[in-house]
C-alpha cells in the first residue's frame, strides 16, 4: 500500500514573476522556507534591476574594469557564454541593450526606430564578456554593453531550488518559476509529474502536457510578452541577437525537457530563434534533451524521445521528428 505524504505548497513573487513550489516529506515545510530565501539571495546577486547586484556591478563597469564575483554569478555567466558560443550567437548573454530598447517601446506599442536598433546592435557581442577563472572575475569590453540573464537566470534558480529540497531530504518536489518547471523525483505515489504546455493562441488552454520525473520543462513562446503594432504585426519579447528584432523563425512556442533547468531555459530560447530545421540539428549536440516545437500553423512537432510521455490536446495535430 502506497503511503500518501502530506503536500506543502508555497507561492511568492520574485525574479519578476510568480513562483510556486510543492514539496512532500518530513521536512517539506522547512524546505519551502529555505527555497524562498534562496530565491531572494539569487535575485540580489543576478538581477540587473537591483543596483547592488553582481550583474549590475559588471554592467556599470562596462568598458572600464572587471568585477570580482561569487560562485553563483560566475557559474551562470560561464554557462551562458558556452551557450552563446555553441549557438553561434543565437543566444547572447550581452543582449541587455536590446532588451532595454524594446522594453521602453512596449509602452508606446511601437517598435523602436530601425536606426536605434542598428546603433545598439554592435554592443550585443558575447565575445566582449571576459571571464577570469582564477580571480573569479568578469568584465565587459565595451562601454554601453550590458548582461541580461532573462534566457538562463530562472533556469539556474530552478536547479538551485532542487538542490535545496534535496538538502532537506525531500525526494518529491516541483518548482514553477513563471513557467520554468523543474521536478524532483516523481509524485509521492510514484507516478510522473504532468506538466502542461500552454496553447500559444488560446487563453487558459493547454495544447498538451508532458509526463516527467527528475526533469526540467521550460517553454519559450511569442505569447508571453508582446504587443500588436499598428502594422498588425506581433512584436514579442524573444529577440534575435543577430537582427535586433523579435525572432521570426516560423515557431510560436518551444518547450525543452532536460535534466538541468538551466540548460532547458537556454535551449528553449535558442531553438525558438533558430527555427525547426536548424534547431533540431543543434539539439543533436545535447543527447537526452527533448523538445516540443509548435509552428505558426499550430502543428506540434515532438522529438522521438517524448513519443511516450507527451499527450496532445483534443484536435491537435502532432508530428514526430526524426
Amino acid at each position: 500500500m502506497i503511503k500518501h505524504e502530506e503536500a506543502f505548497k508555497s507561492m511568492h513573487f520574485g525574479m519578476n514573476t510568480v513562483m510556486t513550489h510543492w514539496a512532500f516529506g518530513r521536512y517539506a515545510a522547512e524546505s519551502l522556507k529555505a527555497v524562498c530565501k534562496e530565491a531572494e539571495r539569487l535575485e540580489k546577486k543576478l538581477s540587473r534591476f537591483i543596483p547592488s547586484s553582481e550583474i549590475s556591478r559588471i554592467n556599470k563597469s562596462a568598458g572600464m574594469r572587471s568585477e570580482r564575483l561569487g560562485g553563483d554569478t560566475y557559474e551562470v555567466l560561464s554557462r551562458a557564454v558556452k551557450f552563446s558560443i555553441c549557438s553561434q550567437g543565437l543566444f547572447d548573454v550581452t543582449i541587455g541593450p536590446l532588451v532595454s530598447l524594446w522594453s521602453n517601446s512596449r509602452g508606446s506599442m511601437k517598435p523602436p526606430e530601425d536606426l536605434s536598433i542598428r546603433r545598439v546592435l554592435p554592443l550585443v557581442d558575447y565575445t566582449g564578456l571576459q571571464l577570469d577563472p582564477y580571480k573569479k572575475a568578469s568584465g565587459l569590453q565595451k562601454e554601453g554593453q550590458s548582461i541580461d540573464l532573462g534566457g538562463i537566470g530562472k533556469g539556474f534558480a530552478g536547479d538551485r531550488f532542487l538542490e535545496v529540497f534535496s538538502k532537506y531530504g525531500v525526494k518529491s518536489a516541483l518548482t514553477n518559476i513563471g513557467g520554468n518547471v523543474a521536478a524532483l523525483g516523481t509524485k509521492p505515489d510514484g507516478s510522473p509529474w504532468r506538466v502542461g504546455i500552454r496553447h500559444p493562441r488560446k487563453e487558459n488552454s493547454l495544447i498538451g502536457f508532458v509526463s516527467v520525473s527528475d526533469k526540467a520543462v521550460v517553454t519559450s513562446g511569442d505569447y508571453q510578452r508582446y504587443f500588436i503594432g499598428s502594422d498588425g504585426k506581433r512584436y514579442h519579447h524573444i529577440l534575435d541577437p543577430t537582427t535586433g528584432y523579435p525572432a521570426e523563425s516560423g515557431l510560436v512556442s518551444v518547450t525543452v525537457v532536460a535534466d538541468r533547468s538551466m540548460d532547458a531555459d537556454a535551449l528553449s530560447t535558442i531553438l525558438f530563434v533558430a527555427g525547426i530545421n536548424k534547431g533540431i540539428k543543434f539539439l543533436k549536440e545535447f543527447p537526452g534533451v527533448e523538445a516540443v516545437l509548435i509552428d505558426m500553423n499550430l502543428t506540434v512537432h515532438i522529438t522521438r524521445g517524448l513519443k511516450d510521455c507527451f499527450q496532445a490536446g483534443k484536435g491537435i495535430n502532432t508530428e514526430i521528428l526524426n
